[in-house]
């Protein structure tokens, strides 16, 4: 959520602000409870002063034994106004925060503007796609091969955007996410984490997930409602929810390997085939909390991270900087990391790295004491490092061999027992 301040104090900057991002800010209905809120307030405050007036000229007048019968009557109806007072200042903020819940964040200065996906600018590319002189097998054909990748058992069972995956290509997953745990925890600095796939609504409304987006979101019917994570970056992030962190801590980095559900509600007829969008799918999530004059630091630095996955398997890739138009709800910036798929002959998405700034502190108001002993709000970033089943995607197209075997990348060789290939000319 962004600063309440702003709406009162510079609504026509931030509405031209929020333009950028393609949001239209409703600025009369916010000026309209504005107005509202400033005069339930001043009534109240006026209200409140004259039962104070009223019970000292009550007392003053009981002592000289006069009348005080009407100043009674008077400062007997005050309760019930000031009661329904607060109760229409309470309806006035609800209706404001309910604005505000789903007004995005602001750019940051320097982010390149732009309408959709066309503004985005390369920060750099890496490696070079691999040249094959044999035809190319998309991923779907390669697991279907070593008989490692089911989607019509598991739609029999669970529906359209479901996969199976069995013997060594389900084990190359198990091993992609065991060494970004490992390279994240042992080399990046960042605390393993194990946590709930089930969430309250709070913890959605403080990541920003809620209310806006709840259409893409599973949720039981149990009460209280829960809801299936999107992203283990929802209950990383809300761990510091209502706490102030010991700013000596500073920057916290977190890290967690999780099952993420979404129902993909805005992406029908997109992606279909395969694995690159899935109701149910696994990543190795990034999360950081840090001072806001480190966030712009650390958001490079987790870029780095997740990018550093991708050197030690020996993927090309390319970092984008995101436009004012492709930036997710929360992000103040963003860095997208785009893997190279041979068969779709182009880069797609496997990271992205956002810097949040205080967004989702201020609606957890999760903060900090800083040097002066004053609580202030937490930036934080959060990240893919990397979406486990795009990984895969990767692997297994980059690595295909003439006969359909696939090569296993060096460095995951230790968590796939020693196995070197998948498959071979006797799989064919």
């Amino acid at each position: 959520m962004l600063d309440p301040a702003l709406f009162r104090q510079k609504l026509d900057q931030t509405a031209e602000a929020l333009s950028a991002r393609g949001f239209a800010l409703d600025t009369a209905a916010i000026q309209s409870l504005e107005s509202e809120r400033k005069q339930v307030q001043v009534e109240t405050q006026e209200l409140q002063a004259r039962r104070n007036a009223l019970a000292k000229q009550i007392g003053q007048l009981k002592s000289k034994g006069g009348d005080a019968s009407e100043l009674l009557a008077e400062s007997a109806a005050i309760p019930e106004r000031l009661k329904a007072l607060e109760q229409r200042l309470s309806e006035v903020q609800a209706g404001l925060e309910a604005i505000l819940l789903r007004v995005p964040n602001i750019a940051q200065a320097g982010v390149p503007a732009g309408p959709d996906e066309s503004g985005n600018v390369v920060l750099r590319q890496v490696g070079t796609p691999p040249v094959f002189d044999f035809p190319v097998r998309d991923h779907v054909e390669l697991g279907q091969l070593h008989d490692g990748l089911d989607a019509e058992r598991a739609a029999r069972m669970s529906g359209s955007r479901f996969t199976v995956l069995k013997g060594p290509i389900a084990r190359l997953h198990r091993a992609l996410a065991q060494f970004m745990l490992d390279l994240h925890t042992g080399e990046h600095g960042y605390t393993e984490t194990n946590v709930p796939l089930l969430v309250l609504p709070e913890a959605l409304q403080g990541t920003g997930q809620l209310p806006k987006f709840e259409e893409d979101l599973f949720r039981t019917g149990s009460d209280p409602v829960r809801y299936l994570i999107p992203t283990s970056e929802v209950p990383l992030t809300n761990l510091v929810r209502d706490e102030i962190v010991d700013g000596a801590a500073l920057p916290m980095r977190m890290t967690a390997h999780s099952m993420c559900f979404r129902a993909e509600a805005g992406a029908a007829g997109r992606d279909t085939r395969g694995m690159i969008r899935q109701h149910q799918f696994e990543k190795v999530e990034l999360v950081q909390l840090c001072r806001p004059e480190q966030s712009a630091v650390q958001l490079d630095e987790m870029t780095r991270h997740a990018e550093t996955v991708l050197d030690r398997l020996g993927l090309a890739y390319r970092t984008m900087v995101l436009c004012t138009g492709d930036m997710g709800f929360s992000a103040a910036r963003t860095h997208d990391i785009e893997v190279w798929l041979p068969s779709q002959g182009c880069y797609r998405e496997i990271s992205s790295c956002s810097n949040c700034e205080a967004f989702q502190t201020r609606r957890m108001q999760a903060r900090y004491r800083n040097e002066a002993g004053k609580p202030e709000l937490l930036h934080s970033l959060n990240g893919s490092g990397v979406a486990v089943g795009r990984a895969l995607v990767a692997v297994l197209e980059n690595y295909q061999q003439a006969d359909g075997s696939i090569r296993v990348p060096d460095v995951l060789v230790p968590y796939m027992g020693g196995i070197t290939q998948i498959g071979g000319a006797s799989a064919l």
